[in-house]
């Protein structure tokens, strides 16, 4: 079976900017995106068996030829594609290890780690469609950022998880690894000074259990804040409608039950599931028959047919959700707030291979506002709000990319001025 890998930013490349002066008078910037927010590439091998001979490896997706995997704007969008890009970005989990890998005969791999380049765009031939982080990096580098110098990506397999202590995550840990030697070779290329993390989504929760996991030393010496961008700290009830009958992120033409199964399969979706803790006994989920809250997790997952994550959901997911581990570094939240949010779906008759009636609250139109605040409910950590603001646009949007770039030159003012 073959294993997610990551092509990690050779010493050599980082300490050769290692004297230059440019933007000397920032702290270097290390960007982890979100779920979705990098290109990921693939490979297939003999062991891979097509489920029919539309997916037979041909063209460009030869055997033994890396291709876009994500996104792959043909694959997602022309229906008949759609099922072997699911098959192919399906992941399986095996209980013999306690842990997930590809399926059979495929290999994948992230592309630019320690480049922002495969943030800009999921694909780079239609900039205009799949544009992610590009306007969130030019804004950056007009005060004084400049990519692979003082500004850094960490792209990573965004299929894959990580789990609680005691747990095998191959792929999830190795990514935390290389997280963290990035950010030491940052540190070390800019004159020894701190990095501030900047995270979006999915990001902010690799950032917390990063930092969590590393000693006071290491963070005192090569931390000086982390930001987070709509944190889905104790996850989100939409999650729930992901697993219960697919979610196409607003893709026309994809029919959601054909990508269910394959995103049912991904780790990094059941950590995002709501948090038995944050959103206790609220029914999220209503049925005819049955209503389910964050703590009927085991039974809503068997309800909607999927059983099989039923185990690492319990063993491997519960602990790392039902407590916030405390970075021990300064933190600000930015959040989009007062967009519709779905609190509560509502089945019918027809059962989860139909949509439910969506009942709204309070968010960021993808993150419920109770889990985007957690980190100041529990932590104190700040929280800058931004009214309007969506999960996406807050990468976009002139208003929100100007309080991102005040409170990075906030940052920066204050760490250096205490350190001269």
């Amino acid at each position: 079976m073959n294993l997610s890998s990551l092509s990690v930013l050779p010493m050599a490349l980082l300490l050769v900017h290692a004297c230059h002066c440019r933007g000397s008078d920032v702290h270097p910037l290390v960007i982890i995106p979100g779920s979705g927010g990098n290109q990921l590439e693939a490979r297939l091998s003999k062991e891979y068996k097509p489920s029919s001979l539309l997916c037979s490896p041909v063209g460009r997706k030869r055997r033994d030829y890396w291709f876009r995997l994500w996104f792959d704007p043909p694959s997602v969008l022309v229906p008949p594609l759609t099922r072997c890009f699911a098959e192919r970005m399906t992941l399986y989990y095996h209980r013999d290890i306690d842990d997930y890998r590809n399926a059979p005969g495929v290999e994948t791999r992230v592309p630019h780690f320690g480049s922002t380049e495969g943030l800009l765009y999921l694909d780079p031939n239609l900039k205009h469609i799949t544009e992610y982080m590009a306007k969130l990096v030019n804004f950056l580098e007009q005060i004084g950022y400049e990519n692979g110098h003082n500004l850094f990506g960490a792209p990573y397999d965004f299929r894959y998880g990580l789990a609680a202590p005691g747990h095998p995550s191959e792929v999830g840990s190795k990514y935390l690894k290389d997280l963290q030697q990035l950010i030491e070779m940052a540190s070390l290329s800019n004159g020894g000074k701190p990095v501030i993390l900047l995270s979006h989504s999915l990001g902010g929760l690799f950032a917390l259990q990063l930092l969590a996991r590393a000693t006071p030393a290491w963070r005192a010496k090569h931390i000086a804040h982390l930001i987070t961008l709509s944190a889905p700290w104790g996850g989100t009830v939409q999650e729930m409608l992901t697993f219960a009958s697919g979610y196409t992120l607003g893709i026309p033409l994809v029919d959601p039950l054909s990508v269910r199964d394959e995103q049912r399969s991904s780790e990094s979706n059941l950590w995002l599931l709501p948090s038995p803790e944050l959103f206790g006994s609220k029914p999220l989920v209503v049925t005819p028959s049955k209503s389910y809250s964050a703590k009927d997790m085991p039974q809503f997952l068997t309800a909607i047919g999927f059983e099989v994550g039923v185990y690492p959901y319990t063993t491997r997911l519960v602990p790392l959700v039902t407590t916030l581990p405390d970075p021990e570094v300064n933190v600000t939240c930015m959040v989009g707030c007062g967009v519709d949010t779905p609190e509560r779906l509502v089945y019918g008759r027809g059962g989860f291979d139909e949509q439910p009636v969506m009942e709204y609250g309070d968010g960021d139109g993808t993150v419920n506002m109770v889990s985007l605040l957690w980190m100041e409910s529990c932590m104190g950590a700040k929280v800058v709000k931004l009214p309007g603001i969506s999960h996406t646009t807050i990468l976009k949007d002139d208003v929100a990319l100007k309080e991102i770039v005040k409170e990075i030159q906030s940052i920066n003012s204050a760490v250096l001025s205490a350190a001269v």
